[in-house]
């Protein structure tokens, strides 16, 4: 059975090297069923088609490759694809297809669930059930690189961390899996067209600098101001604003790199001018950008969307004290694929199913 077997894709190369040598194989061949595992997507030894009967045998007697694959798509009128990945132990976690004019962006998972419960998002209702592994992670890259070209022509352009999980509570599962996405074994993807994105990590955050990573790093923010940041995020319990702005002048010395602060827009909660010039005090910490997210509406429609004019007029606002923002209109929202919607039908139906069983 699976789970007595060990997951292969846990070895590095040198260690499946020294695995087959002392079978009488070939360095050759051990590269080889490395490049199926990684570089080819192999979900099964049988696939690999000039490794010997024998290797396969061999390997698939103690080993499993702990695939994903996708078990359901939805496409939405604006072209968003949401894509369910089914793992092989029966878990389900999401990722999404975005297209726009010149690019197309994956937003991938880093957990099934998620353990922070932030009261805007829906991903947080269905708990944390498992982290993803590198593997599970790379998967999700892979099959989105290949949905993106047969459907729209053209390779990834940018990969965000801003599907199901906290994917700084799922670090060393994280940087091993981007290490295989940016390695030439594996995508050859630049590092500098990923993004992590965090509730607010701040010891990882730190982490990431002593790391000196070079993916780009976002924090979903939501409010300047403690008080109502935890009202809607628990975690800034513990990871308050100046705990986070310790961290991330750390993280920028070390890096140089500039932080995105997501922003999502609450109607008469956190659209106001006061909210803005909070926004833009905590901005002074480090060089940033920011990402002003419409917000997508969740079952229980707790909070609203922000009226147009005063998303106008907070942008204009921050805008005039020469502060990069960008308005980011939601896509994929007719099929739950939008910035916080993701589990809103997928999840649901697993998590009841878990619960039935």
């Amino acid at each position: 059975m699976k789970n007595e077997k060990k997951n292969i894709r846990n070895l590095e190369q040198e260690e499946l090297i020294d695995l087959l040598v002392e079978e009488g194989e070939k360095k050759f061949r051990a590269k080889q069923v490395y490049e199926w595992i990684w570089k080819n997507g192999a979900h099964t030894f049988g696939d690999m088609h000039n490794i010997s009967t024998k290797v396969q045998h061999f390997l698939n007697e103690r080993y499993f490759i702990d695939g994903l694959h996708i078990s359901d798509e939805q496409h939405s009128n604006d072209g968003t694809v949401k894509c369910a990945f089914k793992t092989w132990d029966g878990h389900v976690t999401e990722g999404v297809l975005i297209p726009t004019t010149n690019r197309v962006t994956a937003c991938i998972s880093s957990q099934v669930g998620c353990s922070l419960a932030c009261k805007f998002c829906a991903t947080g209702r269905l708990k944390l059930m498992r982290n993803l592994s590198p593997g599970e992670i790379y998967d999700q890259v892979m099959l989105l690189t290949a949905l993106s070209e047969k459907k729209f022509g053209q390779p990834l352009s940018n990969i965000v961390f801003m599907g199901m999980g906290e994917p700084l509570l799922n670090y060393k599962q994280m940087i091993a899996g981007i290490d295989k996405i940016t390695s030439p074994i594996g995508l050859g993807i630049s590092p500098k067209r990923i993004t992590v994105s965090t509730a607010g990590i701040a010891k990882m955050i730190r982490k990431m600098g002593d790391d000196e990573v070079k993916f780009n790093l976002a924090l979903s923010l939501h409010a300047a101001n403690d008080i109502k940041r935890t009202e809607i995020m628990e975690i800034n319990d513990t990871n308050n604003l100046e705990v986070l702005a310790d961290a991330l002048r750390y993280f920028y010395d070390q890096t140089g790199s500039r932080v995105t602060f997501e922003y999502i827009i609450f109607k008469d909660f956190n659209d106001s001018l006061k909210d803005a010039r909070e926004l833009a005090d905590f901005c002074k910490n480090v060089p940033v950008k920011i990402n002003i997210i419409e917000y997508n509406p969740i079952d229980d429609g707790e909070f609203e969307q922000a009226d147009q004019q005063k998303v106008d007029q907070f942008a204009n606002f921050l805008e005039s004290l020469n502060l990069v923002v960008n308005v980011r209109r939601s896509r994929g929202k007719d099929i739950d694929a939008a910035c916080g919607q993701l589990a809103n039908k997928n999840g649901a139906i697993a998590l009841k199913e878990r619960t039935l069983k």
